[in-house]
C-alpha cells in the first residue's frame, strides 16, 4: 500500500500538522540556546563545521522522519548561531527580530502566498498596498501620492533608485560620500551606468560644499546619493543642506535611510531626518531598526508615477484583459517574480505596537549606546571615537595598534564569549558596537567593556 505524503502546512488541517512540530522546533531552539550559552560558539570556523558535519548525511536513502530531522538540524542551528538576541551579540545591523514578527512570519509560509500575481495572493496583495502606503507616508508626509515598493533589503531598494533614475534620466551618474553603502557601486555596474563619483568623508559624513564641488565637475544628469545611518559609524548625512545643493545644481536626491529610517517612528528622534522628505526615493529597512525578521526591506517614492516604469506584462500573470477586468497588477511592483509576503510580519508588528511602541524601541536602543559612550569615556585606558549618532558606538584600547584591536576582536569571537565588529575611521580600526537589543541592560554593557578589557591585557 502507497504511504500517505507528509502533511501539508496550509488549508484547514494545516494548523494540526504544525502544531506538534512546532513544539519540537520550539524544544530544540531552547536546547540549542543552552549548548551555546552565549552570544557565538565557541571554538571559531573549523569546530563549528565539524558539529554541523557530524549530524551526518544531508540527503540519506531513508528520511529520519519529521522530528528527529528537526530535532537535530534545529538544534544544531540553534547552538551554532550567532544570536542576535544576546545581548552581547552586537556587531552588525542584524536585528534580533521581535517574537511576534517571527510568529507572522511562519502564518505567511504556511500560507505561502506569491506576489506575483492576484489570483495567487487577494489578501496579501491588498494588505501589502495598505502598508507601504503608510510607510511611504511616513518617509513623504506632504506628498500627494506616495509610494513603496517592498524589497529585501537595502541593496534590492538602492539598486531600484539607480534604476527609476535611469529610466527618467538616461545615463546618470551617481554622486556619493566615501561613506556611502558599497551597494552603489555594484547597482551601478548591473544596470550599465558609469561608475559613482566618490567624495572623500573626511568627517565621516557626506559635507555640502564638497558635494557642491563634485557637481561642479560632473557633467550629465546625476544622482546623489546620500545616507542616513552609515554602516561604520552610524551618522547621518545633513539632509537639509545637501536637498538645498541638489536643488541648485539640477541634481535628483535619493537617501539611503536602510539604518535610520525607522527613527521616523520616534517622536524624540525623527528630528534626525529632517530633509528626508526632500529626496526623489528613501530606502528604508525595517530588519534593522524595525525589529523583524529579514528580510523587510523598502523603497519609498514620493511620486508613485515614478514606479510606472517597472510595468512588466506576462500573459499567465497579469494579461491586459484581467487588468481592465479589475484584478490587481503585482508585477510593477518588484523586480522578483516570485516573492513572499514579507508584507504580514510588518504590517502585524505595526499593528501591534503602534507607532509609540515602535518608536519607544528606537529610543531605548539610542539611549544604550549613550550609555555604552558614557562607560566607555568613563574607563581608563579606552578611547572612544566620538559620541553615537544612532546606535553605532566606535571605541578601542588606546594604547593597543590595529593589529591588536583586530586580534581582540577575533579572540572574542573564536571564545565564543562576544561578537562585535570593526570599523575604520580617522585612519584607525575600531571596535565596532551596533545596540540593536532594547533588552539588554547597563549591566551587559558593563560586560562587554571588562570582555574587552580582559582581552587586551592578556
Amino acid at each position: 500500500m502507497r504511504a500517505a505524503p507528509p502533511p501539508l502546512a496550509g488549508g484547514t488541517p494545516g494548523a494540526d500538522a504544525l502544531r506538534p512540530l512546532l513544539d519540537t522546533v520550539l524544544d530544540a531552539l531552547r536546547i540549542g540556546a543552552e549548548e551555546r550559552s552565549g552570544p557565538l560558539p565557541a571554538g571559531g570556523p573549523e569546530t563549528v563545521a565539524a558539529r554541523v558535519e557530524a549530524l551526518g548525511a544531508v540527503l540519506p536513502e531513508t528520511g529520519t522522519g519529521p522530528h528527529e530531522a528537526l530535532r537535530s538540524l534545529v538544534r544544531a542551528l540553534a547552538a551554532g548561531a550567532a544570536d542576535p538576541a544576546h545581548p552581547l551579540c552586537a556587531a552588525h545591523l542584524h536585528t534580533p527580530p521581535l517574537a511576534l514578527a517571527a510568529a507572522a512570519d511562519l502564518a505567511a509560509s504556511a500560507l505561502n502566498p506569491s506576489m506575483d500575481s492576484w489570483d495567487q495572493a487577494p489578501a496579501a496583495s491588498a494588505l501589502e498596498a495598505l502598508v507601504t502606503a503608510a510607510l511611504a507616508a511616513e518617509a513623504f508626509p506632504a506628498a500627494r501620492h506616495p509610494d513603496a515598493l517592498v524589497t529585501t533589503g537595502g541593496t534590492e531598494s538602492n539598486q531600484l533608485a539607480l534604476l527609476l533614475a535611469r529610466e527618467r534620466q538616461g545615463t546618470v551618474r551617481t554622486v556619493l560620500g566615501a561613506n556611502a553603502h558599497h551597494s552603489f557601486h555594484r547597482a551601478a555596474w548591473l544596470l550599465g551606468l558609469p561608475a559613482p563619483v566618490t567624495v572623500p568623508t573626511p568627517h565621516g559624513v557626506l559635507e555640502p560644499a564638497a558635494l557642491a564641488e563634485a557637481l561642479a565637475h560632473t557633467e550629465g544628469p546625476v544622482l546623489v546619493a546620500a545616507t542616513a545611518g552609515t554602516t561604520d559609524e552610524g551618522l547621518i548625512d545633513p539632509l537639509p543642506e545637501l536637498a538645498d545643493v541638489c536643488a541648485a545644481h539640477g541634481a535628483e536626491l535619493h537617501v539611503d535611510a536602510a539604518y535610520g529610517g525607522p527613527a521616523l517612528l520616534s517622536r524624540t528622534h525623527r528630528h534626525l531626518l529632517d530633509g528626508l522628505d526632500r529626496a526623489r526615493t528613501v530606502t528604508i529597512d525595517l530588519h534593522k531598526l524595525g525589529w523583524q525578521p529579514a528580510a523587510a526591506g523598502l523603497l519609498a517614492v514620493r511620486d508613485a508615477a515614478d514606479l510606472a516604469v517597472l510595468g512588466h506584462t506576462a500573459d499567465y500573470l497579469n494579461a491586459d484583459d484581467d487588468t481592465e477586468a479589475g484584478l490587481p497588477d503585482l508585477l510593477g511592483r518588484s523586480l522578483r517574480t516570485t516573492r513572499r509576503p514579507d508584507v504580514l510580519k510588518t504590517a502585524v508588528t505595526l499593528r501591534a505596537l503602534g507607532r509609540s511602541g515602535l518608536g519607544a524601541l528606537v529610543d531605548a536602543c539610542i539611549t544604550l549606546a549613550q550609555d555604552l559612550a558614557d562607560l566607555v569615556e568613563k574607563t581608563p585606558g579606552l578611547d572612544l571615537h566620538a559620541r553615537p549618532t544612532l546606535t553605532t558606538v566606535l571605541f578601542r584600547p588606546a594604547d593597543a595598534d590595529d593589529e591588536a584591536v583586530a586580534e581582540i576582536r577575533r579572540t572574542l569571537l573564536a571564545e565564543g564569549r562576544a561578537v562585535l565588529g570593526r570599523a575604520e575611521a580617522n585612519g584607525r580600526l575600531w571596535l565596532k558596537a551596533t545596540l540593536l537589543n532594547p533588552h539588554a541592560t547597563p549591566g551587559d554593557l558593563a560586560q562587554l567593556i571588562t570582555l574587552v578589557e580582559g582581552s587586551a591585557h592578556r
